[in-house]
């Protein structure tokens, strides 16, 4: 008879059980073997298995747990000669939720006593100081003196015993066994499903076949892959311009499955398809409100709202609102039935997957891979911070045992290399790197990677390692991989005058034409024994055009790129020059006599423009010499006013019959008559003014010469 020993045991009794469940799971029979593999650049792989089945037949594959959710979502099932199929597996749900389905609730952890709590009116036998038959009542705690003002909590188990009822602490108990066998399954299951709720080894997927006859079947799915990487080796001849040289390219990948790879046909793709994780294993539950039942028994009291003639009004307006949204969602309904999307180009008619050249690693449509569905979903994004889509097609079928990794050759082919030296003043200063002008003619295209170099000139030792970015067929690229200690660059800038190349006058604006200007210097010097071609990197920087050298040996997206041969102890001298035009915009009224002359000086300033200048030099100081004029003799008011007011005063303290006071009045008559005077020249003056300024705008408003 089943037996309880303590809280231990029991779990002891789960894990058994469990990993005698996890044993059989792996004993599985064999899956279909796998066919093709196909690694991508964006951290996934397709992984396609085919075989042969007979009749209605089942086959059981195994995952691990994490890789279920993929599975879910990407699992293709083809029988190629009409069956069908159907794939079971064991449903994911919250352990919490299926503890709940057992007799016994071990969802929140129960201590023992907890546990023969919920276990009352339940029959069991236990020993103790004595063995003791009954049935549980339940289980109290008591406090009790365990020493001088000390106490400790203890627990007690009531029994019903054929006696009467009997008390017993359960640190005494050593046994306890349930008499109902069916309740003990019930614990020993719950017990097993919280042993499995950690486990993180393989789950099965059964994967039904339904037809007659022998027919060829086909399973693929998408799952999480490390991704594959490039390695190459360049072996350079002993020329010291070597214009051939070797090139090996190898792919590094890894098989992190739990299963061996045997004779796979394999294909390396640099695609990115957008790839993610959706948590499909894991069942969902929706939350449901939860509705009271009406009881009539118990009334509750009731409020009674207006009469029926005053409630029409709302009553009736609500009704009309629900009518339009009522008929608003039926538009939108239609509408939306209008824009039912058609099936996806990848489903047939049927719902069947459509198979087409797109097939299998190396496989064509007599292969008809389940792959075509997913590649028809792939999208290629042109960029250089993407790459750009290729496939490799290795030749041979590949073996890989489980959690190792390979080296497999990609490319053996003889390309073109000519040596240079790079000489970027953002890198070095004083010295250029060793490097190649590399040649992609092997033919394929050559994923980004690293590049080791080899130079059969001292003695095919290391020379260096560089990278290399995706080259396509025909391509170049240049490369650099160490330091070139022979050959010495100094870099120097120098000034240039800026320069005035046009200047024009249009409705009286001035525009400018400058030329800004600047030089750089290169300085080579060659201490080797070998002539050297260097390559001088220079920024290209917008608004700047390249005046000499006539035109680069290269022009990237952000830097020239001249060319020089540095011959041994034979300095070589470059000068790169530029030049900037700008535009400057100056109102001929804003500027001073100084300014306009210093444009009517410069060389590239037209005769009529000199002219024009000249004219407006002379209108300006015509107006300035007017408002002079009228400045002095405002003034001269000015003046007059203060005497006057001293005046004034003056003949305040006087007899008015005094010869002096006359001589005031008199004085005064002839300074009124002054200022008369003046103030009629202001004014004209004033109306001169105006018709120059007008003069002047009207002058400039015409102009239009260059």
């Amino acid at each position: 008879m089943p037996v309880i020993r303590t809280t231990f045991g029991l779990l002891a009794l789960a894990l058994s059980l469990a990993l005698a469940a996890t044993v059989r799971g792996l004993a599985a029979d064999a899956p279909l073997p796998l066919e093709s593999v196909v690694l991508f650049t964006s951290g996934v792989g397709y992984f396609q298995h085919a075989g042969e089945v007979t009749g209605d037949a089942t086959v059981e594959m195994q995952f691990a747990a994490d890789d279920v959710n993929d599975l879910l979502k990407s699992m293709v099932v083809l029988d190629r000669d009409g069956g069908a199929a159907t794939v079971t597996y064991a449903s994911r749900d919250p352990v919490t939720k299926t503890l709940g389905t057992f007799a016994v609730n071990l969802t929140d952890n129960p201590s023992l006593g907890d546990l023969l709590g919920r276990l009352r009116g339940q029959k069991v036998e236990l020993d103790a100081a004595s063995p003791v038959a009954g049935t549980i009542v339940g289980v109290e705690k008591r406090r009790l003196e365990a020493g001088k003002d000390q106490t400790v909590e203890k627990q007690f188990l009531t029994l019903l015993t054929s006696d009467g009822l009997r008390t017993l602490a359960l640190d005494a108990v050593t046994r306890i066994k349930l008499v109902d066998a069916r309740l003990q399954g019930e614990l020993e299951k719950a017990l097993a499903v919280l042993a499995l709720a950690t486990d993180n080894e393989k789950k099965g997927v059964a994967i039904a076949f339904t037809g007659k006859g022998p027919r060829n079947v086909v399973v693929g799915y998408v799952q999480e892959s490390p991704i594959w990487k490039t390695s190459y080796r360049l072996v350079l001849d002993g020329d010291a311009a070597a214009t051939k040289a070797r090139l090996q390219g190898w792919a590094i990948v890894e098989n992190t499955t739990d299963a061996d790879w045997r004779n796979v046909r394999m294909a390396l793709v640099s695609g990115r398809p957008i790839s993610f994780v959706m948590d499909l294993y894991q069942p969902l539950y929706v939350p449901r409100p939860f509705v009271e039942p009406e009881l009539y028994a118990s009334l509750r009291p009731q409020v009674y709202g207006q009469t029926m003639s005053d409630a029409d009004k709302p009553l009736a307006l609500a009704d009309r609102r629900l009518d339009e949204r009522g008929a608003r969602g039926g538009l939108a309904r239609r509408e939306m039935a209008k824009g039912v999307p058609a099936a996806p180009a990848a489903m047939a008619a049927d719902g069947a997957i459509a198979m087409d050249a797109v097939s299998g690693v190396g496989g064509g449509a007599a292969r008809g891979s389940a792959i075509a569905g997913i590649a028809a979903l792939q999208t290629a994004a042109a960029g250089s911070d993407l790459g750009e889509l290729f496939r490799y097609e290795i030749e041979k079928p590949v073996t890989l045992e489980r959690q190792r990794s390979a080296m497999l050759p990609i490319v053996a082919a003889e390309v073109e290399a000519e040596k240079v030296a790079i000489y970027d003043e953002r890198v070095l200063t004083r010295h250029p790197l060793s490097g190649l002008r590399l040649k992609n003619t092997t033919g394929l295209h050559l994923m980004q990677g690293p590049l080791t170099v080899y130079d059969q000139a001292g003695g095919g030792s290391y020379s260096g390692d560089a990278r290399i970015e995706d080259m396509a067929p025909g391509t170049e690229r240049l490369v650099s991989y160490a330091v070139d200690l022979d050959v010495e660059v100094a870099a120097r800038g120098e000034g240039r005058a800026e320069e005035i190349v046009n200047v024009r006058l249009v409705k009286g604006t001035l525009f400018a034409a400058r030329k800004l200007a600047r030089a750089k210097v290169f300085e080579v010097k060659n201490s080797g024994k070998n002539a050297v071609k260097v390559l001088l990197e220079h920024p290209l920087e917008g608004g700047w055009t390249l005046v000499a050298p006539e035109k680069p040996e290269e022009k990237t997206r952000d830097r020239y790129r001249f060319a020089v041969v540095a011959e041994p102890g034979k300095p070589v001298t470059l000068e790169v020059a530029e030049e900037m035009p700008i535009e400057e915009t100056q109102v001929l009224t804003n500027l001073d006599d100084d300014a306009i002359l210093f444009y009517s000086r410069a060389k590239a300033t037209s005769p009529a423009v000199r002219e024009a200048l000249a004219e407006v030099v002379r209108r300006k100081r015509e107006i300035e010499q007017l408002v002079r004029d009228k400045g002095v003799r405002e003034q001269e008011i000015a003046t007059i006013d203060q005497e006057q007011a001293r005046i004034r005063g003056n003949m305040g303290a006087l007899d008015r019959t005094s010869d002096l006071f006359n001589q005031y009045v008199r004085k005064f008559a002839d300074q009124e008559k002054r200022i008369e005077t003046l103030r009629g020249e202001i004014a004209g003056l004033v109306a001169t003014e105006q018709e120059a300024r007008k003069g002047l705008d009207d002058y400039l408003l015409a102009l239009d010469v260059k």
